[in-house]
């Protein structure tokens, strides 16, 4: 009768090493399809992730699934930055800091092409929409609460501004610092008081 073997010393040092190369690649993506858009070259994202193009199509069967994995990255980023602002004394500012990495986030997925990216959000197994949506709305009550933030504003009108500044910039290679100026009217309108109606 023979004994069952555990793992061998090497298979620990190999997932070691399959998941760095994974986050590396995932790294890679990010940059490269942030700059050529969703038809990047693989090749040049395995150059710079360090590795082969062998060891991308073992992570990762097709672009599709590279896609999903950036924009997976990218929502839980935006969560981990949201739980950080949340413990953060500034409601008011944490609201603020939120919504420009927000930003960036929109007109970088504007840019990539919302269609491929929407194709691969249903492989993630979870609705990003609303993920981001109860991002804003904890950030945006605990403003309304502590900070200046007008209490007829709900979450939904501000992403939508937002989406609607990355949409109006996000291949506009001229746009400069008009985002973030156009941003800051909505964070100026976000701490306004509402406007009477006749």
């Amino acid at each position: 009768m023979t004994s069952s073997q555990g793992p061998t010393p090497a298979e620990p040092s190999q997932r070691t090493d399959a998941r760095l190369n994974r986050e590396r690649l995932v790294a890679a993506a990010r940059d490269v399809f942030a700059e050529a858009g969703p038809g990047a070259s693989l090749n040049e994202i395995a150059r710079r992730a360090g590795v082969g193009p062998g060891t991308l199509y073992r992570h990762f069967p097709n672009r599709s699934a590279l896609l999903t994995a950036v924009l997976g990255d990218r929502i839980e980023t935006l969560g981990a930055h949201a739980e950080r602002l949340l413990a953060s004394e500034d409601a008011d500012a944490a609201l603020e800091q939120w919504l420009r990495a927000f930003l960036t986030h929109a007109r970088v997925h504007q840019g990539m092409g919302s269609a491929l990216l929407v194709e691969s959000a249903g492989a993630l197994g979870f609705d990003c929409r609303r993920r981001i949506l109860d991002m804003a709305a904890a950030l945006l009550a605990r403003a309304q609460r502590h900070g200046t933030a007008r209490a007829d504003l709900a979450a939904d009108d501000l992403l939508r501004l937002v989406i609607g500044i990355a949409l109006a910039t996000a291949h506009d290679d001229q746009a400069g610092q008009q985002p973030e100026r156009l941003l800051d009217l909505v964070l100026d309108a976000a701490h306004g008081a509402p406007r009477r109606r006749k």
